[in-house]
């Protein structure tokens, strides 16, 4: 692996806001381009989203960020991912090697993992490259949603893409914990 994951510190502010500043034009498109949003970030972290970030091993650079969002326990166990490379990291295919790490770390039990069962990755139609790398981890394609997110001053259409724990390569689906 060239890259390992974390979640973010208060002390990556400088490097993170660098790395969205550098990447404005390649993720300005699909999502908002806020170089100052890491303290907000921090802030909303708990039961209901966690974020990644994805290091390069070699330079420690911010490879990308990864929000699981919209977490749901109980009987549901599911969450939304949405993430962001930077360049120069951008088709290197670092991304793709650190949401395999995030992705398992979806599906592991707690307390090292977040002991979800469902994964989905919502992503505008457009946004071929994304939709690339969804499909290059597994996802399956669920359908597609009219007006789904607002985002850029506009609602935005998305295609739906799905990935469960017994899918996912490497990862026996555990049983779900008796409550």
């Amino acid at each position: 692996m060239r890259v390992h994951i974390r979640p973010p510190l208060p002390s990556d502010a400088p490097a993170y806001s660098a790395a969205v500043l550098r990447s404005a034009d390649h993720i300005g498109p699909w999502n908002p381009v806020d170089p100052n949003g890491l303290h907000e970030l921090l802030r909303r972290q708990g039961p209901t989203l966690r974020s990644y970030f994805i290091l390069d091993n070699e330079d420690g650079g911010i490879v990308g960020k990864v929000n699981v969002a919209n977490i749901v326990r109980a009987r549901f166990r599911n969450g939304a991912l949405g993430y962001d490379s930077y360049v120069p990291y951008a088709g290197t295919g670092r991304m793709t090697e650190g949401m395999r790490l995030v992705v398992d770390r979806c599906f592991r039990d707690c307390p090292d993992g977040l002991g979800l069962h469902r994964l989905e990755i919502n992503v505008q139609p457009d946004n071929v490259r994304s939709i690339a790398l969804a499909k290059r981890l597994g996802f399956r394609h669920e359908g597609f949603s009219p007006r789904m997110l607002f985002i850029n001053d506009a609602w935005r259409d998305h295609e739906r893409f799905a990935l469960t724990a017994e899918e996912w390569p490497g990862l026996e689906a555990a049983e779900p914990p008796v409550r």
